[in-house]
C-alpha cells in the first residue's frame, strides 16, 4: 500500500513538467492541417531545407562517431598530464553560447581566419557553404557523444576484457568484441544526442555558414525566415521537424532496447 501511494505521489508531482512539455508539442501538431505539412514538403525550398538537414546531421554523426569514439577512450581508460583540461574542453561548446560557437569557426576558417589562408591556397572557401554547416553542427554537438560514450567505456567490467586478453585476443579485438558491445546503449545513445543536437542547431549555422536557401538553409532556419515571410510555412515546417525528430528519436531508443535485450 505505501509503494502504490508512493506511486501516487511521484505521478501527481511529474504531471506540471509532463503538461508543460506535452501541451506545445501538441497545440503545434494542432495548428497544423496534414494539408500543410504535405505543401511544404512540396514546396521546393523547404524539400530542400529538409533534405539539407538529413544529409548534414548524417554526415555530423559519422565524423563524431569516427573521430569521437577513439576520444572517448582515451578520456576513459588513460590517465596522461592535462586530462582535466581536455575534459573541460570537451564541455565547453556545450555551455558555450551557439553565436561564439559561430564566431570562433569563423575566425578560424574564414578566410582571414588562422586557417583561412591554408585552405585559400587549396583553392577551398569553407565559411558559408554546406560543409560550414557540417562543422557548426560538429562543434557544437560531437561533446554529447564524447561525454557519454566515456561514461560507458568507463562502466565496463575490466574482468571481461581482462579474460578475453588472457584467451589470446589482441587489443583491438578486446575493443571491438568486447569494451564496445558492452557500452553500444551509451554510444547509441550519444548519437542520438549529437544527432538531436545537430538537427536543431541555429546560432553558430547561421554565423558560420549563413542561411542561403538550397546552400546552407536547413530547417531551423527555414523556420526562423518562416516566421518573418511566411508563417503558414514556419509552423509547417516546425511540425515537420517535431515529428521527425520524435520518430527519429522513437526508433533508435526501440532499437537500443532490443540490442542490448531490454
Amino acid at each position: 500500500m505505501n509503494e502504490k501511494k508512493h506511486r501516487i505521489l511521484l505521478a501527481l508531482a511529474s504531471v506540471p513538467l509532463v503538461l508543460f512539455l506535452l501541451v506545445p508539442t501538441a497545440g503545434l501538431l494542432l495548428r497544423v492541417p496534414p494539408r500543410d505539412m504535405f505543401g511544404a514538403f512540396l514546396d521546393p525550398q523547404s524539400a530542400q531545407a529538409v533534405s539539407l538537414s538529413i544529409l548534414t546531421t548524417l554526415a555530423t554523426v559519422i565524423l563524431t562517431v569516427l573521430f569521437g569514439t577513439p576520444l572517448a577512450y582515451l578520456i576513459a581508460r588513460k590517465e596522461f598530464p592535462g586530462k582535466k583540461a581536455l575534459d573541460a574542453l570537451i564541455d565547453l561548446p556545450i555551455v558555450l553560447p551557439p553565436s561564439v560557437a559561430g564566431i570562433a569557426l569563423l575566425v578560424t576558417f574564414g578566410r582571414r581566419g588562422l586557417a583561412g589562408p591554408f585552405f585559400s591556397a587549396l583553392g577551398m572557401e569553407i565559411p558559408f557553404t554546406p560543409a560550414a554547416v557540417v562543422l557548426a553542427q560538429l562543434f557544437v554537438s560531437s561533446p554529447f557523444y564524447v561525454k557519454t560514450l566515456a561514461v560507458a567505456l568507463a562502466s565496463v567490467d575490466r574482468d571481461l576484457e581482462q579474460a578475453a586478453a588472457i584467451d589470446g585476443a589482441t587489443g583491438w579485438q578486446v575493443f571491438r568484441r568486447v569494451t564496445f558491445p558492452l557500452s553500444l546503449r551509451g554510444a547509441l545513445g550519444g548519437a542520438i544526442m549529437t544527432w538531436a543536437r545537430a538537427l536543431g542547431e541555429f546560432g553558430a549555422t547561421i554565423l558560420f555558414a549563413g542561411n542561403f536557401p538550397g546552400r546552407t538553409q536547413t530547417m531551423p532556419l527555414a523556420i526562423y525566415i518562416g516566421f518573418e515571410l511566411d508563417m503558414r510555412r514556419a509552423l509547417s515546417m516546425a511540425a515537420i521537424l517535431l515529428i521527425t525528430s520524435f520518430a527519429v528519436l522513437a526508433l533508435v531508443k526501440s532499437l537500443a532496447g532490443k540490442w542490448s535485450g531490454t
